[in-house]
């Protein structure tokens, strides 16, 4: 089993047992952590953080930046900014990635719109992903 934390500077939104935990790194990709996995630390990207919980429950997590590091089966996430699924207000951010599209239409090299659109692209990816069900015999 992993040990993972999620922590952002409001909360700590997941401190727990999971198999297994997936991020995405700035300029690594997807990574996916394991039991053994060797020593690790990264930048992360606003992405999707997939945890599934030692009971094989899915968590998914909107992660705006940060960093990983995985050492002697432990994970830890720390977020300048996570909501967790349940806490995303769709609506909202729904009209961010509008105001941000807008915004790009009109300049397409804004950094700031292009970061806010990423961002609420991957609240909205998070939102809308429905957790796998596993079968337990």
């Amino acid at each position: 089993m992993l040990q993972v934390e999620l922590v952002s500077p409001e909360k700590v939104l997941y401190s727990g047992q999971a198999t297994f935990v997936r991020a995405r790194t700035v300029g690594g990709g997807e990574i996916a952590f394991l039991t053994g996995h060797a020593p690790f630390i990264g930048a992360l990207d606003t992405c999707a953080v997939k945890i599934i919980q030692e009971s094989g429950e899915e968590l998914f997590v909107a992660v705006h930046g940060g960093f990983v590091e995985v050492s002697d089966d432990t994970v830890t996430l720390l977020s300048d900014v996570a909501e967790l699924q349940e806490d995303i207000d769709v609506a909202r951010a729904e009209d961010a990635r509008t105001r941000a599209e807008g915004e790009l239409r009109t300049d397409p090299d804004d950094d700031e719109a292009q970061a806010a659109l990423k961002r609420a692209e991957i609240r909205l990816e998070v939102a809308n992903t429905a957790p796998a069900t596993t079968a337990r015999h």
